[in-house]
């Protein structure tokens, strides 16, 4: 049913359940597991570099480096597993390089996390997940977790 499953990771605790799931589905579907990160570019812009600051030092090195560790683990856990991994590390908007990739990887089924928040919380600041969700012509299997504000 499915050949290709893709876990978008951000590294953070909301993701720990969803790495599970996608795991399970590429192994029960005999799939690649594919592991994505996205170094967001609104972060990135919004650094304003501190002189006092060392270059390897950064937003984009900093999330880069969260990005590579987040890809490693989850790759490892796949492993681990007897699944079998490709990790992706890229640049711009979440949620459109997301639907990108899943585009260009055929992908049949993405696996994303969720973390459940106040509702004020949500309404600030959006989801990557819902937007994915709205938008990818692929089935998306939201996990949801709960994170304490």
């Amino acid at each position: 049913m499915y050949d290709n499953v893709l876990l978008p990771t951000d590294g953070s605790v909301g993701v720990d359940r969803a790495i599970d799931h996608a795991i399970d589905a590429a192994d029960r579907y005999d799939a690649t597991l594919h592991v994505l990160y996205v170094v967001d570019s609104d972060v990135v812009n919004a650094y304003s570099g501190d002189e006092f600051v060392d270059g390897a030092e950064g937003a984009e090195e900093t999330l880069e480096e969260t990005g590579r560790e987040a890809l490693d683990a989850v790759a490892e856990h796949a492993r681990d597993a007897g699944v079998d991994a490709v990790t992706a590390l890229r640049y711009g908007v979440p949620h459109e390089e997301i639907l990108r990739y899943a585009d260009e990887e055929d992908v049949d089924l993405t696996v994303m996390g969720s973390k459940t928040r106040s509702g004020d919380y949500r309404r600030m600041l959006g989801s990557v997940t819902e937007r994915v969700s709205r938008q990818s012509p692929a089935p998306v299997s939201i996990v949801k977790t709960t994170v304490e504000a």
